[in-house]
């Protein structure tokens, strides 16, 4: 399947091409035509990774009218990241098209900055669910216009809280719109906001269990004690040379000890945890992403929203309470097609929660030494 196969204008084609996006991943090739085509509400649960921003992005861009100035789609995220990330793939997208305005919104920066931005001519919003909230009732951003309402890593918007504002913002948003919504997993929690704001006669799409888990991801696990763990990080890293990857942990307390650690033995390493600033966090990003740091260390609630590209591996060194965050986790490696390393650092006792994963996610580990 190509793009131009699947609806996609010659024109949004040839900027996806210019990004290296040339085949359809399965949630494009399920979502596009349908978005493109139809007015609908749509489901999809798909993995991080998977391509989710140009399965919304593209029909979006698609939809909207560049001759009318008011906001025509809304789009949600969990971090400021993501959101960033979002408008900057959609301005890339549109590079060949007429010129359709995205703005991005969140905390962490000056509001005066965003209203003044939002007095230009706007198309699409992707906003923070608090930031927006905020905006509307300084009546800075009016989204009683908008056609279409994407929820994009739904899952995570709940898990940090942001349950009351969604449903504020999904009440404010007048009259016909539609809503379409992405997720990696499906708790109950979503479930209320499904019933309560989707249509019952929403299309679902499920990217299978199997497929959950990209198939790009080589998934080993290493059994020692809690004392050898950085050990064998070490040794790792050292067969890795200049390849890129993150280190999870479960605690900030762990982060910190570890990012630590790793710089006394003359490792590139950033630190991200819950209780950074925001500031703090752009910096060690921006450093990221231009390859000064070689590896993070970072907590789950910290890595939400990162998107970086060409990652080798992802390691485990402590594995997550959750299995939803084992997923996440391993889906910043391999993304867009490549192949990717996920490493766990267990101990015995540990072996259990291999299994278990394996059970659930439809993966298979090995053993590694």
């Amino acid at each position: 399947m190509t793009f131009l196969e699947l609806g996609v204008s010659k024109d949004l084609n040839k900027g996806l091409k210019e990004m290296g996006i040339i085949v359809p991943t399965k949630i494009q090739e399920e979502a596009i035509p349908l978005l493109i085509n139809d007015q609908i509400d749509f489901i999809g649960k798909a993995q991080t990774g998977t391509g989710k921003t140009a399965a919304f992005g593209v029909p979006l861009l698609s939809k909207v009218d560049p001759k009318k100035t008011h906001v025509q789609a809304l789009i949600l995220a969990p971090t400021r990241e993501l959101g960033q990330q979002i408008a900057k793939q959609l301005f890339k997208f549109t590079k060949y098209t007429d010129k359709i305005f995205t703005e991005s919104v969140y905390g962490g920066e000056k509001i005066e900055r965003q209203i003044s931005r939002l007095r230009r001519p706007t198309h699409i919003v992707v906003a923070t669910p608090g930031r927006l909230i905020d905006l509307i009732e300084r009546k800075a951003v009016d989204i009683s216009k908008i056609e279409t309402v994407v929820m994009d890593e739904a899952d995570e918007m709940l898990s940090m809280g942001f349950k009351k504002d969604l449903t504020t913002i999904l009440n404010t948003t007048k009259g016909y719109r539609n809503i379409w919504l992405f997720s990696a997993t499906m708790p109950s929690t979503l479930n209320e906001i499904i019933n309560t704001y989707v249509d019952k006669n929403a299309v679902r799409v499920t990217i299978d269990k199997n497929e959950a888990v990209n198939k790009g991801i080589d998934h080993q696990f290493v059994v020692g004690d809690d004392l050898s763990k950085l050990d064998t990080l070490t040794y790792f890293l050292k067969t890795q040379k200049n390849s890129r990857g993150i280190i999870f942990t479960k605690t900030k307390v762990a982060a910190r000890t570890l990012s630590k650690q790793l710089k006394a033995k003359n490792y590139e390493v950033g630190l991200l945890e819950g209780e950074m600033t925001q500031k703090d966090r752009d910096k060690v990003m921006r450093a990221f992403r231009n390859k000064t740091l070689q590896l993070l260390v970072s907590t789950d609630v910290a890595a939400r929203g990162i998107d970086v590209d060409n990652l080798a591996f992802i390691i485990h060194y402590q594995l997550p309470d959750q299995i939803e965050y084992y997923t996440h986790r391993s889906g910043r490696t391999a993304r867009a097609g490549k192949t990717g390393l996920s490493l766990a650092l267990i101990t015995k006792a540990e072996l259990k929660v291999i299994r278990e994963l394996e059970k659930q996610l439809g993966i298979r580990f090995s053993q590694i030494r």
